[in-house]
């Protein structure tokens, strides 16, 4: 089997970003490959986030107190989450360093970066240091260069047209 160890990063307003991490990560553990899911700016009740559960190899993290967009929160409730998050990647960084997460997955890593809710030169330098054979996957809305520099695929998704444009809300089992 080939080594793994490369960064991807999906980015943009388009629907797909978190679909496409989640089906390497379900690609992966049908391979029997160790990983882990943190998810930030979500509360990980999506389907894909169930669905995972069934994986005994796969971890999943993600901030239970998220009730609404990081702009809407008090202050208190904005550092709540941040600590949360915080910690989240600190228990996903040690997977990596025991071994036992070989692919990442790191939704919405990108806006909460931008959101200042987890500290930028702390996750580079993990991301620069990573242990060897640990593929990572970030997702974010706004393309984040210091990302974008260290990956080795750069995906955007690009929004043409949404049903959420005209209202409609997201759906179980098709946008959560």
């Amino acid at each position: 089997m080939e080594e793994l160890g490369l960064v991807h990063y999906y980015y943009g307003d388009g629907k797909g970003k978190t679909t496409a991490a989640m089906g390497l990560l379900l690609r992966a553990a049908g391979w029997g490959i160790p990983g882990a899911v943190v998810q930030f700016l979500k509360n990980g009740s999506s389907g894909e986030m169930r669905a995972l559960e069934a994986f005994p190899h796969v971890v999943e993290m993600a901030v239970k107190c998220q009730k609404g967009f990081s702009f809407s929160m008090t202050a208190e409730e904005r550092e709540e989450c941040a600590a949360v998050m915080r910690e989240n990647l600190e228990k996903a960084e040690q997977l990596c360093r025991e071994g036992r997460c070989r692919l990442l997955v790191l939704d919405e890593i990108g806006s909460a970066l931008d959101a200042g809710m987890v500290d930028r030169k702390g996750f580079l330098a993990f991301l620069d240091h990573r242990p060897a054979g640990v593929e990572v996957v970030m997702t974010g809305h706004r393309r984040d260069g210091d990302l974008a520099e260290r990956a080795d695929y750069v995906t955007q998704m690009c929004k043409e047209k949404h049903p959420y444009d005209c209202g409609t809300a997201a759906r179980d089992g098709v946008e959560r």
